[in-house]
């Protein structure tokens, strides 16, 4: 994972919200520009009981 990124899950989950409210209109777009793998993000925050919602564009 991108060694910028926060590596506290709960303030991952927050940053990458915002990113895709903000800045991004898909996760694999704001995975490409944080060159990170989705499959992990989507693990990662899976731990937390977050799913990446397409529709909503947002992990709910």
């Amino acid at each position: 994972m991108n060694t910028n990124l926060p590596k506290d899950p709960y303030m991952l989950l927050s940053f990458i919200n915002t990113q895709l409210r903000d800045k991004f209109a898909t996760l694999e777009a704001c995975c490409e520009y944080y060159d990170i793998e989705a499959g992990e993000l989507k693990k990662t925050l899976a731990a937390l009981d977050y799913e990446y919602d397409e529709g909503l564009n947002r992990f709910v």
